[in-house]
C-alpha cells in the first residue's frame, strides 16, 4: 500500500481532484435512485473485489491494477464528499446571507 501511495501519488491526487470536482458540480438527485437489489449486489462486488485485494488472490500485474484501481476509487469517493459538502457549506451559508 505504501508502494501505490508512494509511486502513484500523481493518480491518486487527480483522482481525489477529479473527485473533488465531481462532487462540486453534482446536483442532488431526489430520484428514485438505485434498487435495493441492486446497490446489495454492488456491495458484495465491492466486497469481493477489496477481499481479494487483501488475500492477494489476484498476483502480479493484475493484482497491482486491482490494488491500484481500488485506492484510486475509494480517493475519487473521499473527493465526491468533500466536495458536496463543501459546496452544501457555501450554498447554506449564501442563502443565509440572502
Amino acid at each position: 500500500m505504501a508502494f501505490l501511495v508512494t509511486f502513484d501519488w500523481g493518480w491518486l491526487t487527480a483522482s481525489l481532484l477529479l473527485g473533488l470536482a465531481m462532487g462540486w458540480i453534482s446536483v442532488v438527485q431526489r430520484g428514485p435512485g438505485v434498487s435495493k437489489n441492486a446497490a446489495r449486489w454492488l456491495a458484495v462486488l465491492a466486497a469481493a473485489l477489496v477481499g481479494c485485494a487483501l488475500a492477494r488472490v489476484v498476483p502480479g500485474r493484475a493484482g497491482y491494477w486491482l490494488d491500484l484501481g481500488l485506492v484510486m476509487f475509494a480517493a475519487y469517493l473521499i473527493g465526491c464528499a468533500a466536495g458536496a459538502w463543501l459546496r452544501d457549506r457555501v450554498v447554506s451559508r449564501s442563502a443565509r446571507a440572502g
